[in-house]
């Protein structure tokens, strides 16, 4: 995938991108279960055919704790689109910092390797969020899906740009980056949730082509921090929810 941000005034708020590093971080899993391209867990994460609940682990590294409404508001969501009977949890852990000051896609991998602690268990799927205390090498990008169950914010983009007089909410900056990468993990756009509806863009691919569309592609502007300001978290439009209805979610 290529780095992606999110609504038409979302130039440089998100980026997805996709590496083909292999790694095995549970040994007592099979590695497809965290090592696939992103979106191909996507019935996984929807429906409760084989997994009925689902445990998402946010890491982050110290001074970059995630806000707390913005995971109230992503386990609200969630728990309005999957269909996981037994529920959703979100547990957090504080982890050391990074001494890298830019992170490749690798150097995420790393990381997740060394401190990932939930894994996919039985009927318990398991996600990874990480938020880390750098940036990402392209700066502009605050956040990346990576892997089937892996996504990663990056802490100090996000943080240097909310949450100050003047700035986006933290909260909303937060729960709107989050969300967006979930929704690849989730198959959108055509990532691993087939398109109902023809939406996706022909430009920017993966991404949605309603400009008031949680997964739609922007080019560079910083007026995201302004909107955010005034205006709601965004939200998947029609098409995007009935691609997820359509692949086992509610």
């Amino acid at each position: 995938m290529k780095p992606i941000s999110l609504i038409i005034f979302l130039s440089f708020l998100l980026g997805c991108s996709k590496s083909s590093t292999t790694y095995v971080n549970n040994p007592n899993a099979p590695d497809y279960l965290h090592n696939s391209p992103v979106g191909a867990s996507a019935n996984d994460l929807l429906a409760a055919t084989k997994y009925s609940s689902l445990k998402i682990e946010v890491q982050y590294m110290t001074g970059f704790q995630p806000d707390a409404g913005a995971l109230n508001h992503l386990q609200s969501l969630l728990t309005g689109l999957l269909n996981k009977p037994a529920g959703i949890s979100i547990v957090t852990k504080e982890i050391p910092a990074s001494g890298n000051i830019n992170l490749s896609v690798n150097d995420i991998i790393s990381i997740e390797k060394n401190n990932r602690t939930a894994f996919t268990n039985g009927t318990e799927l398991a996600v990874y969020i990480l938020f880390t205390n750098g940036n990402y090498t392209d700066n502009n990008v605050l956040g990346i899906a990576y892997k089937n169950t892996s996504a990663v914010l990056f802490g100090k983009k996000i943080n240097d740009n909310s949450g100050g007089i003047g700035q986006a909410s933290r909260t909303k900056l937060v729960a709107t980056v989050v969300e967006h990468e979930i929704g690849h993990l989730l198959g959108l756009v055509d990532l691993g949730s087939a398109m109902q509806t023809g939406h996706k863009d022909a430009t920017h691919g993966s991404h949605c082509n309603n400009n008031n569309c949680l997964m739609y592609y922007a080019s560079e502007t910083s007026d995201i921090f302004g909107f955010l300001i005034t205006g709601n978290i965004p939200s998947f439009d029609t098409n995007c929810k009935a691609d997820l209805t359509a692949n086992g979610g509610k």
